[in-house]
């Protein structure tokens, strides 16, 4: 009877422990580094960055069945680390990329984080994953496309966005398209801001342009601090440009186009390169100013009950907002990190970063209009891809090309006001 009873005392252990493994695992916290403008000019899309980093850690934290094949919305918590929770710990950058380094070293310091996400403007990614690089923590990037950021030969850097060049390209097979059907698109002008972002993006669609045949008339490089750019809209207004390519964040973007509007400069066709132009705050500012620009984007709300309705039903609730395609890119980002580490069942660096290599993700996985997400070996998503999208009566961008995907034709000039 004694064996018996102390047999039975032994089982009783084993279960509670068990029981006490089990608990202590979902009780665990996944504490992941969020870098964003939080204030400063940009400080819109941080705070819409920080709305989809939310928004993702409520479908990973909680069941979600109805959002069908996406990673982690079926279970609560993280499967692979037994149910543990994900909490996002955000910092300000200020838009500054010394500060932005410096809180990516805090994060991993002192907030003891197993990865980093962030930081929206390309020159400020690029001094926090120098960090992270450092320390060897995995930083995942869901929306900047400056083309250095992959170039440095890091190993714990993983990019899911479309980049400059798959942009670029993008716009250089759209407007052959517009020129065959009949519009000027031979003279072409690039403005920009003269941060990492606008002076990279600008250095590629150049090359790649040239390199088909279809060269850029003007470049007019800005600080993206400027309060005043009427010399800029004077140059284009001079030159008359076929087509104005504008590479700007919120407050520069808001800039031209109350200026192009007191000018009364309107370019036969402006695209932009997203950031400012793609931000909500835009659109409700100088929404009715900018009537006709293209974009680009790959994301769409898609139609009711999906499971990117719904999750933009979710995201509006917390911002106020529709998801605009670099609120989604983030998001995105952010889920395959959570999905990396899900798979790792791990918060050790070396396997999360594993977990990123092997990392690939179908269509039917993805909030993104892309082929799926899959790394080179420089940490860049070969399997992305984009869209054009343009404003059109009203405050709705709609996709217009390609053929296939567009909702609505392209139309043409472009109307301003």
């Amino acid at each position: 009877m004694k064996f018996k009873h102390l047999l039975g005392l032994l089982c009783a252990a084993s279960v509670s422990v068990a029981l006490a493994g089990a608990a202590s695992a979902q009780d665990k916290t996944v504490k992941i580094g969020a870098i964003f403008p939080l204030s400063g000019n940009a400080a819109s899309a941080g705070v819409h960055a920080k709305a989809a980093i939310e928004t993702a850690i409520d479908i990973i934290n909680n069941a979600h069945p109805e959002l069908g094949d996406l990673p982690l919305a079926k279970n609560a918590g993280l499967a692979g680390l037994g149910g543990a929770k994900v909490e996002a710990i955000f910092a300000d950058n200020q838009g500054s990329p010394a500060v932005g380094q410096n809180q990516a070293l805090r994060l991993i310091t002192e907030e003891k984080v197993v990865a980093l996400n962030g930081a929206y403007q390309s020159g400020i990614t690029l001094t926090a994953s120098a960090i992270s690089e450092k320390y060897g923590i995995p930083f995942v990037n869901g929306e900047s496309v400056a083309a250095s950021l992959t170039e440095r030969g890091f190993k714990w850097f993983f990019r899911v966005t479309p980049v400059a060049s798959d942009f670029a390209k993008i716009y250089l097979d759209f407007l052959k398209d517009m020129k065959a059907a009949g519009q000027k698109v031979d003279n072409i002008a690039l403005v920009h801001e003269n941060t990492e972002y606008g002076t990279s993006v600008a250095g590629v669609i150049t090359s790649v342009f040239k390199d088909n045949g279809l060269g850029i008339a003007q470049d007019i490089a800005y600080s993206a601090n400027t309060t005043d750019v009427q010399s800029q809209v004077l140059q284009l207004k001079d030159k008359k440009p076929d087509v104005v390519i504008m590479i700007s964040y919120t407050s520069d973007a808001i800039l031209y186009a109350k200026t192009m509007q007191a000018l009364d400069y309107k370019p036969p066709m402006m695209m932009a390169d997203n950031a400012g132009f793609s931000d909500p705050s835009l659109i409700k500012t100088v929404g009715k100013q900018v009537q006709g620009i293209f974009n680009r984007s790959s994301f769409s709300i898609g139609p009711p009950g999906s499971p990117t309705f719904l999750i933009n039903e979710m995201y509006k609730k917390r911002s106020g907002d529709d998801l605009d395609d670099t609120a989604a890119r983030q998001m995105q980002g952010f889920f395959v990190l959570c999905d990396a580490i899900d798979r790792a069942g791990s918060t050790a660096p070396e396997k999360i970063q594993a977990a990123l290599k092997a990392t690939d993700l179908k269509p039917d996985q993805l909030i993104m209009g892309y082929k799926g997400v899959k790394f080179d070996d420089k940490g860049q998503n070969i399997l992305a891809s984009g869209l054009v999208i343009q404003l059109q009566d009203g405050e709705n961008y709609v996709p217009v090309w390609p053929k296939e995907r567009a909702k609505t034709a392209p139309a043409l000039p472009y109307k301003g006001w």
